[in-house]
């Protein structure tokens, strides 16, 4: 263990030990020491095992591993009830602050191993400098503008860690930081030991997991804190860290070179293949929930800025389309606009991004007079006063700030991510069966039709990309496909813009894939999509049931022969295909490092389109630090870029 890390574990465990005793006196303490080094002396004991001698009557004798595991059962049963959920709640925060431990350790070799000037050797800068060396800067600008990485957030009922226990965390981590720093003094440092204490006591006394399982809203609220605390303000911090690696010389100064190459996904209340809790009712309350989020973090950013913006009229005078954005909102709603008007008399392009902002706020509320129909109309009024500022010579401003907030509406919108929809094939099969025949639909169908007028009622308020994604599971053919559509038509749902995907799981599916795709954009429904997006087309392949059904082994082999062959068909087909990766948390679900599994895709099946589910069991751990969380994305996004050229393939 490095010496840095062993302090920190060391420092922790300290802490937790005076907590121990103010809590449960010195007897507390010495129980949870005690079984500590049982344990490790059972774990040492246990290799010598397999030496025990063999007694006169032929059997086997207790070995030192079963007779060190006979003292730690003893010990443990002579504790009462109580003190033995203490002892085990001592250990919970114990491995809670070691794993904080690692995880600041990390974060502390990456940013000595970033403080020079020179970009990350995985990161997306550098992806674009190997590029542009092999084939040129025109060839790697058009890499980089079709960019597109789709992280996909997936439920998991069994995390049961509260949002208190996460934040706590953080605070504690925050604190390691500031102890880490040589600037600190010795009475800051006394500070930080007192913090320390205080944290840790709270995080001993809360209640660490939920007494209740989790509900999918309770899930959907758990995932927003990763996104209000994490990938809200990392998105753009991403684009920009890449930008300057670029243009280190004027990033900041001129028009940016990099797209918004995340789009963020959300199976969380959507998902309901096997679990009758998420229901049409709840995925209309989670995109509620979404939205919610989305827009107050937009509302605020963007008055952050606004009064920020101290341009004056004398010195960055406004663009008619300024003037023209002010204007219009005035005789929207005066009685709004005219406070503002007066706090920024002399500052349009302050007053401009004000009206911006109540107008953010209008559409979170639902106020019809001044709200925005759509993100685009907010992304246009943020160009708007962009271009402005950029003509009246303050470049610095034009795209600095202002083209971060530009970054997150483009990569958020109004919906936050977009929240798809799976369910099982054979749910669809017996709707439509009971559809066909005309009998009164039983309460299943019933829910199959409701969950797609949802879906529309969705996309009218949020737009088409708030949840388009239809994704079933275990497809065999290209029927399970057009079972969507028909459903929806007997939903009523005329106008909903419906992407059915279909997913392969088992190893007999997967071989089938080709076949079934093939036949799936025969349908007429599909065929108007594929005209629609530009003959663009996604495909699931499962990486968990696979494992399950076929092996690890055999499941990777039949997932890289199901993606090459589907590759092959695209290419022959002229049709832009996005393969989805279903994968788990653990190895034997298809887990690991995602930018390893992205350079292992068969050649010519990532074309720099790579979307991903990310399994609810790791979701804090990729993206519950904002330096961890750009990590990860950056490394993602750079091997998506080299996965995409000809050497690489």
């Amino acid at each position: 263990m490095p010496d840095e890390l062993r302090a920190d574990v060391r420092m922790l465990g300290e802490v937790l030990g005076d907590v121990l005793v103010e809590f449960g006196g010195q007897s507390l303490l010495d129980d949870v020491t005690t079984l500590r080094r049982l344990v490790i002396g059972t774990h040492d004991a246990e290799q010598d095992d397999s030496t025990a001698s063999v007694g006169a009557d032929g059997a086997a004798e207790t070995g030192p591993g079963e007779q060190a595991a006979a003292q730690v059962q003893a010990l443990i049963d002579s504790w009462p009830l109580q003190r033995a959920e203490e002892v085990a709640r001592a250990f919970a925060v114990f491995f809670h602050l070691v794993n904080l431990a690692e995880e600041y350790h990390r974060k502390r070799m990456m940013s000595r191993a970033g403080s020079a000037q020179q970009p990350a050797p995985d990161g997306v800068g550098s992806a674009v400098s190997v590029i542009e060396a092999a084939h040129g800067a025109v060839y790697a600008q058009a890499t980089l503008a079709g960019l597109e990485i789709h992280p996909v957030l997936t439920a998991h009922p069994t995390e049961a860690r509260r949002r208190s226990t996460v934040r706590a965390i953080r605070r504690i981590s925050a604190l390691l930081e500031q102890q880490d720093d040589p600037r600190t003094s010795a009475a800051e440092r006394s500070e930080v030991r007192r913090r320390l204490l205080e944290e840790v006591d709270s995080l001993w006394r809360a209640g660490l997991v939920r007494d209740e399982r989790p509900g999918p809203l309770d899930e959907v609220r758990t995932a927003m804190a990763v996104f209000d605390e994490v990938l809200f303000t990392i998105a753009p911090r991403t684009y920009r860290r890449v930008e300057t690696a670029l243009s280190p010389d004027d990033s900041g100064a001129v028009p940016p070179r990099v797209p918004a190459f995340l789009r963020w996904g959300s199976w969380i209340g959507g998902d309901r293949d096997g679990n009758p809790n998420v229901t049409a009712s709840i995925t209309r309350q989670a995109m509620a929930i979404q939205s919610d989020h989305v827009l107050r973090a937009l509302e605020n950013a963007t008055t952050r800025i606004a009064w920020a913006m101290t341009a004056a009229a004398s010195s960055t005078p406004p663009s008619p389309g300024v003037r023209r954005l002010i204007d219009q909102a005035r005789a929207m709603a005066p009685e709004v606009i005219e406070p503002l008007a007066v706090r920024a008399t002399s500052e349009p392009h302050r007053l401009a991004l004000l009206v911006c902002a109540e107008r953010i706020k209008a559409t979170r509320q639902r106020n019809a007079d001044t709200a925005y129909p759509s993100a685009a109309d907010l992304r246009a009024d943020l160009v708007t006063v962009q271009r402005s500022l950029a003509a009246a010579g303050a470049p610095r401003l034009a795209y600095g700030e202002l083209t971060h907030l530009v970054w997150q509406v483009e990569t958020f919108g109004f919906h936050l991510a977009e929240l798809e929809v799976r369910q099982h094939s054979q749910v669809h099969a017996r709707a439509l069966a009971e559809v066909r025949s005309g009998v009164e639909p039983s309460p299943e169908t019933e829910e199959v039709l409701a969950t797609i007028r949802v879906m529309a009622q969705i996309q009218q308020r949020f737009g088409p990309d708030a949840c388009r994604r239809y994704v079933v599971s275990f497809t065999r053919s290209a029927d399970d496909i057009a079972a969507v559509y028909e459903l929806a038509q007997a939903a009523g749902a005329d106008q909903i813009v419906l992407d059915v995907i279909p997913l392969f799981e088992t190893g007999d599916d997967l071989a089938r894939s080709v076949d079934v795709v093939n036949e799936m954009v025969g349908l007429a429904p599909v065929r108007h999509r594929l005209s629609a997006t530009g003959r663009r087309l996604e495909v699931m392949v499962g990486y968990s049931d696979s494992a399950k059904d076929i092996g690890p082994v055999s499941a990777t082999l039949a997932l890289y022969d199901a993606q090459d062959g589907l590759t092959r068909w695209a290419q022959r087909h002229a049709v832009a295909l996005t393969l989805v990766h279903g994968r788990g948390g653990a190895l034997g679900r298809g887990g690991g490092p995602v930018n390893r599994a992205v350079l292992a895709q068969p050649p010519g099946s990532v074309s720099g389109r790579f979307k991903v589910t990310e399994q609810g069991e790791v979701i804090f751990a990729r993206y519950g630090d904002p330096l961890l969380a750009m990590r990860h994305v950056e490394q993602v996004a750079s091997a998506a870029l080299l996965a995409s050229t000809p050497s690489v393939e």
